[in-house]
């Protein structure tokens, strides 16, 4: 059984190379004499001034997709909120919107790709998933009494160079990350947009929800500019055949785990990095008790089943596995996904691969 989840945490890292329209060079864009795009160029600028935002742009840190909300402190979440949260891990996300190839709300905001459209009083946001965002930059104000929707309300406003978005009125339906923290329709969100060159901007959200937090969470994430590439077509719902047979729970996977000594387990845990130099993904491992624990980046942790020595298991997701060089060194783990292997090496030994 597929694993909502851990999909979605391998499709992220998926999204990091390009795989799309490897042939079209996007034009009008400064390049080097090389004709490599020359990302550390100037920001453009609008026939008014302002910032240029324009482009297809990719999430350069997608840690923050396992948990949103791992900078928070125990208690921090309220009562209500982490116990939904443990009620879905132990389902296995199987009601994750996503799953039902409903929109993703406020937790696409913070990883993968999107394009950003510009125009003087209104900025147009399509994500890979299809949905897309209007952020209204004509001086109105949010609805006083919203409508609940999926994507909310957002208006927008320039503080110097700093584009200042305000979202509101979303529903409660959607989850704020893919291991299933919940919200209230109470959810307001605000989005700080800086680009500091031609490929490079820097994204501050914060979540205020106090019927679910006891302060406002914010992450700060780099967002790179993604040249000579396109998004193409997804649309979730065709022909989509999964969700019937969603079934079990987590607990139910770990009952033929296998034992391994405690000296294993410790080889493993360290910091790892996608061997494809095109990817900035990151993954750490860490040993909890008689468990691997597996996160993107530093952010969360989901434990993995372990199937032998060297196999494991992540939560009803795919295959993961160590591989040792002939004398017996660890070298590398791969990922088994829909969309190939994926292989991460340990940080310390990036120089010599």
């Amino acid at each position: 059984m597929r694993h909502f989840m851990a999909a979605m945490i391998l499709f992220s890292a998926c999204t990091t190379l390009p795989a799309q329209w490897l042939k079209i060079k996007t034009p009008g864009i400064p390049r080097k004499a090389d004709g490599k795009p020359e990302l550390t160029a100037p920001t453009p600028k609008t026939a008014d001034g302002k910032p240029d935002l324009s482009g297809l742009w990719g999430t350069e840190d997608n840690t923050y997709v396992v948990d949103l909300t791992s900078d928070l402190k125990p208690g921090e979440v309220l009562p209500w909120a982490e116990q939904l949260y443990k009620k879905r891990l132990e389902e296995l996300d199987r009601d994750t919107p996503a799953t039902h190839c409903l929109p993703g709300g406020p937790a696409e905001i913070v990883f993968g790709q999107y394009r950003i459209i510009q125009a003087p009083n209104v900025m147009g946001i399509l994500y890979g998933s299809g949905a897309y965002r209007q952020i209204f930059l004509d001086g109105r104000e949010l609805p006083k009494d919203p409508n609940p929707t999926w994507w909310g309300y957002s208006v927008g406003h320039w503080d110097g160079d700093t584009l200042v978005v305000e979202s509101a009125g979303f529903n409660d339906r959607s989850w704020l990350d893919f291991s299933g923290h919940p919200h209230t329709e109470e959810l307001r969100v605000t989005e700080r947009f800086r680009r500091g060159d031609f490929g490079h901007m820097q994204l501050q959200v914060t979540m205020e929800d106090p019927k679910t937090f006891t302060k406002p969470l914010t992450i700060t994430l780099g967002v790179n500019y993604v040249p000579d590439t396109e998004m193409l077509e997804y649309v979730c719902n065709e022909n989509e055949k999964d969700s019937a047979h969603l079934v079990g729970k987590a607990s139910d996977e770990i009952k033929g785990e296998v034992k391994v000594g405690p000296q294993v387990l410790p080889r493993y845990a360290g910091s790892y990095q996608a061997r494809d130099s095109r990817s900035k993904t990151k993954a750490t491992l860490k040993v909890d008790g008689e468990r691997l624990m597996f996160s993107l980046g530093s952010k969360g942790a989901i434990p993995l089943t372990t199937l032998s020595e060297t196999r494991f298991f992540v939560p009803g997701g795919f295959p993961m596995e160590f591989v040792k060089d002939d004398h017996g060194a660890l070298t590398h783990f791969v990922l088994h996904t829909p969309c190939g292997d994926l292989e991460f090496v340990r940080s310390e030994g990036l120089a010599g691969n």
